[in-house]
């Protein structure tokens, strides 16, 4: 378990740059540094030319957005990157060449072997192999999670995970978001949605879900499931790890849930695993379904902790638990994970 570091002193200030500074990930990284007192020295926002000379308040300042450019770093000491994977491809390394440490939220080099993979709360050491000055950012599912897989595998040893994600529409960005939100309204007046209200998603998500996120591959997975596996299994160093995954987009707002039935090593009882949750940071145990109590999207809204709960044993596999973990994938999912690396640093 990490301390959490969020009171922690911290002497040295940082001059920080956001790139991708008007996505809902940039405003949220933008939100974290504030809430966290990060030590900013200096803070740079970053973007394409057209969102160039738009303004964007931190604490109490406004300060401008800069056209991206390859000469934009020199005197920066950490970008958060998170305008995706072309954009971190095309400017992340002329950043690290700058003597900045890039902190990149895209998938573009987390399966690099020379590139750290980090949840903070699970492995910070990794920190310390950033030969190249670039650090990864996992994937939002694969952080929520591995937020409770992490505890449960310091006790009984994880072999084998199961997953299926109910993933919101804010992980497309702000498209996704609009469609639903257009879509409902269209329900609610008694329209009918046609194709031309499907922009982001192909087939209608309003009332619907869809199990279907990012592009299929070969063998009849999507990129995003394959993610779950390659991710789980870099961070946690567990290379001989079996995942399996179905990642589906639920008509939900913000916040992605995971059902995840994992089998281990060792002998596994359920007061233990629930006990193993306790103290830890970044996630917490609400689990009293005789109560009603459990976690769901709306408990981790704009929080900064996932929650873990259902926690039950498995009646299929032995030595095997199943359980459901909800997470903000805006926050913790991407932009907060991004700054408690930078923390790190």
């Amino acid at each position: 378990m990490v301390p959490d570091i969020n009171h922690r002193k911290m002497n040295q200030q940082k001059h920080i740059a956001i790139v991708g500074a008007t996505g809902a990930v940039g405003i949220e990284m933008l939100n974290c540094l504030a809430e966290r007192k990060f030590p900013v020295s200096k803070l740079t926002l970053l973007a394409s030319a057209r969102s160039a000379g738009q303004t964007r308040n931190f604490c109490g300042e406004e300060i401008t957005i800069k056209e991206l450019t390859h000469d934009s770093f020199e005197g920066i000491d950490i970008a958060l990157f998170s305008a995706g994977g072309g954009i971190s491809l095309e400017y992340a390394p002329s950043a690290a060449k700058a003597g900045c440490i890039v902190i990149d939220n895209s998938s573009a080099f987390r399966m690099d072997p020379e590139v750290p993979l980090i949840v903070p709360e699970i492995n910070p050491e990794a920190a310390k192999s950033a030969t190249k000055n670039i650090i990864a950012n996992p994937n939002c599912s694969t952080i929520i999670a591995l937020m409770a897989l992490f505890p449960l595998h310091q006790k009984f040893g994880l072999k084998s995970v199961i997953a299926s994600t109910y993933q919101a529409v804010s992980g497309s960005g702000a498209a996704g978001i609009t469609e639903l939100e257009q879509q409902n309204r269209l329900l609610v007046e008694g329209k009918e949605i046609t194709a031309d209200d499907m922009n982001v998603y192909p087939v209608q998500i309003a009332s619907n879900v869809i199990p279907h996120v990012d592009v299929f591959l070969e063998n009849g997975y999507t990129k995003e499931e394959q993610k779950m596996l390659f991710e789980s299994q870099k961070i946690l160093q567990l290379p001989e790890l079996k995942v399996t995954c179905t990642c589906v987009r639920v008509p939900v707002y913000r916040s992605h849930s995971v059902s995840i039935t994992a089998q281990f090593e060792r002998p596994v009882d359920v007061a233990i695993a629930k006990a193993s949750f306790a103290n830890q940071t970044g996630i917490q145990l609400k689990d009293d379904p005789d109560n009603n109590l459990y976690p769901t999207p709306l408990d981790t809204t704009c929080k900064n902790d996932c929650l873990v709960g259902r926690i039950r044993k498995d009646q299929v596999l032995d030595k095997a638990l199943t359980f459901w973990v909800v997470g903000d994938q805006v926050k913790k999912g991407a932009a907060l994970n991004a700054v408690q690396i930078a923390e790190i640093l």
